[in-house]
């Protein structure tokens, strides 16, 4: 019944790994066609729903994974022997990983949908994984704690920054013309920046394990993206690349 149950959790981790990969190979592809095609284009809408829906997709099969990992991490992962390092990374990091990339994605998404009538972006998924963020975050913190690996505290610091930034537009009253699209341009690189992270990360191991979890290799997808998500909020404000938005004209 043990070997039974151990067959199970590997078959089911990798059935999630295969869709990890897929899902999020689509996602590190799609990424780049919105944000450097000519915003508000046909080009822009159709990827921009393929990279969202890649990022769901993504994020729910992280979830799997780390859920198997937490139930066996040594028979999931027998390359690497020590049990609460794996449960720590590939548990409950991932786990967090997973929950920030599926907030991101929605919220990126709800802003955009909801741009004409602001009190939707309050609607319960939308906050449901503000809540469920918060509380990954600070489980991976403590869990950081108590296996000694304060590069998990990384996590932790974005997904409560996350949580708080969404929070404060969502409850905004009166938001201003265009915060929609700069919470949108915010959320979608940021997810981006979320599954790059993960690929450099994670895809180390197996390659690279010396690197895996080297503060620098971490820091190449949060660099380019913060430098994304400042170009264009600043495009945004100067009213250039969104003109036909900025006179409050319906996208597409």
């Amino acid at each position: 019944m043990l070997a039974q149950n151990v067959q199970t959790v590997v078959l089911a981790f990798d059935g999630f790994v295969i869709l990890h990969i897929l899902a999020g190979s689509l996602g590190l592809v799609s990424f780049w066609v919105p944000v450097l095609a000519r915003k508000g284009s046909m080009l822009h809408r159709q990827f921009g729903r393929v990279f969202t829906t890649a990022m769901l997709v993504t994020g729910f099969a992280a979830i799997g994974i780390s859920t198997c990992t937490l139930i066996d991490p040594l028979a999931t992962h027998p390359h690497l022997p020590d049990a609460a390092w794996v449960k720590g990374i590939f548990g409950w990091m991932m786990q967090g990983l997973a929950v920030l990339t599926l907030n991101l994605a929605w919220y990126g998404h709800s802003s955009l949908t909801n741009r004409y009538d602001h009190r939707r972006n309050l609607e319960w998924r939308n906050v449901a994984l503000q809540i469920l963020l918060l509380a990954t975050s600070i489980n991976c913190a403590w869990q950081s704690l108590r296996i000694g690996q304060p590069v998990m505290l990384g996590m932790p610091g974005i997904g409560i920054a996350t949580v708080a930034t969404n929070l404060w537009f969502m409850l905004k009253k009166e938001p201003g013309k265009l915060d929609w699209l700069k919470e949108h341009i915010k959320a979608l690189v940021g997810a981006g920046i979320s599954v790059y992270t993960a690929f450099f990360a994670f895809g180390a191991v197996r390659t690279i394990p010396t690197l895996a979890l080297h503060p620098g290799l971490w820091s190449i997808p949060l660099i380019v993206g913060l430098a994304l998500i400042i170009y264009h909020r600043l495009q945004v404000d100067r009213g250039r690349a969104y003109g036909d938005r900025k006179r409050g004209a319906p996208a597409g």
